[in-house]
């Protein structure tokens, strides 16, 4: 994979009802209860858009310290994560500002409308990370590469304070329009970051 900022959108993965029924504390057997999330379904799959920019970067990791190319991070969790890598995929992904707007419609409207939306737009944007890593992993995987679990900031003992650093490196504010505020949390609310280790297959 050539260094530089990539920018990817995807057509919407398969729905895990399953998924988004444990996110949101509801029984799978309540009739009514799947009945709203069917409706609650309809009405925003047509709303999202699945979007990630990436970059791959060279990474070394000394004990603790690992030197991610763009910042050094003191992290035992993450250190153990990219154990033996030498290369990194750094990501954002979001499924858009839509999802939020619903949310916050139906948070004095219908509160167990707005909670389904929750955990639809949780499930949704964590299938997206799931199918970015599948893409990813296949063409790694020509190449004798395969990818390491999935690390975000705020895992482990790996300081959230790092959003700053990805944000400056993969600016998807003007990529895929995900921002940040100063205590760390990213509107739209359903995205997420990471960092994938690429490991080299023995």
């Amino acid at each position: 994979m050539n260094m530089g900022i990539f920018v990817k959108s995807f057509e919407a993965p398969c729905t895990d009802r399953r998924e988004i029924l444990r996110y949101a504390g509801a029984a799978e057997g309540d009739q009514r209860i799947n009945d709203l999330l069917d409706s609650c379904i309809a009405e925003s799959s047509a709303r999202l858009k699945y979007a990630v920019c990436y970059t791959e970067l060279p990474i070394r990791v000394d004990g603790d310290v690992i030197d991610l190319s763009f910042i050094k991070v003191r992290s035992h969790s993450l250190s153990l994560n990219l154990s033996g890598c030498e290369s990194i995929i750094l990501f954002c992904a979001t499924v858009g500002v839509n999802m939020d707007r619903l949310i916050a419609k139906y948070s004095s409207l219908s509160p167990a409308r707005a909670t389904l939306l929750q955990a639809i737009g949780s499930e949704r944007v964590e299938a997206l990370c799931n199918e970015f890593c599948r893409l990813i992993g296949d063409d790694l995987s020509a190449d004798g590469y395969k990818l390491r679990p999935r690390f975000s900031p705020g895992y482990g003992d790996l300081d959230i304070s790092i959003q700053r650093e990805i944000f400056d490196v993969l600016d998807p504010a003007k990529r895929i329009g995900v921002s940040l505020n100063d205590n760390m949390m990213m509107s739209p609310s359903k995205s997420v970051t990471a960092i994938i280790g690429i490991e080299k297959v023995k």
